[in-house]
């Protein structure tokens, strides 16, 4: 019988990503464990694993010791965390020590810091596109209808946009109608801003989702599933540009399905 690679600990935000990162490590023979905050994460994923912890947002000091307990080896952090709550999260001393140190809580900023204080530990933090290779976006158009001549007008005016506000690490997508940016991804997550822009101007808009240009490949990767697409049915958006092989698309199938239903356009672009 060949022996287990080790015990992989998966640090769960909300939606389906992390039951998706926890069935591909044990289709790999990986023993798993976890870790959740109230509010976040899916109540029901803690009785999938083999051992759990709640934890509040800001134990990072707890989170390397139940880690050490279990005799992780490596680490992926999957699923969202809405950053209004993140913002307002209670650090512990070391967690505190951190933010002291680094006196930035922008995305990336603060998940490279804890990801080099989770390694310093020896725990490896690792991509959950590594256990999930089949989710990676394709790239070319992907539902029936391609974009129109307009929606590829505003791809190719929202797409440089959208890599200069990742490069800011300010958001990971936009939202563009008739070459004007309609809104802009920060505190609110994407949902929010694609119904924040179905708001403003109606019918119609373009959303653009990017892999930000400075991103650690292991470190809050874009992902898009029937949810975002739900979403843009809601706020009646009409295409979807999304960063090939650099983002995951969760359930392809159902996803393509209720666009097409929409008659709505999904693209992926290769990173230049």
């Amino acid at each position: 019988m060949t022996s287990s690679p080790g015990t992989l600990a998966i640090i769960a935000g909300g939606g389906r990503l992390p039951c998706l990162v926890l069935d591909g490590a044990r289709a790999m023979g990986w023993r798993v464990v976890g870790v959740g905050f109230a509010g976040e994460t899916e109540p029901e994923l803690a009785e999938k694993m083999d051992a759990w912890k709640w934890l509040h947002l800001g134990q990072l000091g707890k989170l390397i010791a139940f880690c050490k307990q279990q005799g992780v080896s490596r680490i992926i952090m999957a699923g969202k965390v809405h950053k209004a709550r993140a913002v307002d999260f209670r650090p512990d001393w070391r967690a505190a020590k951190l933010l002291w140190k680094i006196r930035n809580t922008q995305d990336d900023v603060l998940l490279r810091a804890i990801t080099q204080e989770l390694e310093s530990e020896g725990l490896a933090v690792v991509a959950a596109q590594d256990f999930l290779p089949h989710l990676k976006t394709p790239e070319g158009a992907l539902t029936r209808r391609k974009p129109t001549t307009d929606e590829q007008k505003d791809i190719d005016f929202g797409w440089p946009l959208a890599q200069k506000m990742g490069a800011l690490d300010v958001g990971q997508c936009i939202v563009v109608r008739k070459r004007s940016t309609v809104a802009v991804e920060a505190l609110e997550g994407t949902d929010a801003t694609i119904l924040r822009a179905g708001e403003l101007v109606g019918p119609g808009c373009v959303v653009i989702k990017v892999f930000k240009p400075m991103q650690d490949i292991r470190l809050d990767l874009p992902a898009i599933g029937p949810q975002t697409i739900r979403t843009m049915i809601r706020a009646q958006a009409s295409c979807l540009a999304v960063e090939a092989g650099r983002s995951l698309f969760l359930d392809l199938k159902e996803s393509l399905e209720l666009a097409d239903s929409a008659q709505i356009s999904i693209v992926g672009i290769g990173s230049s």
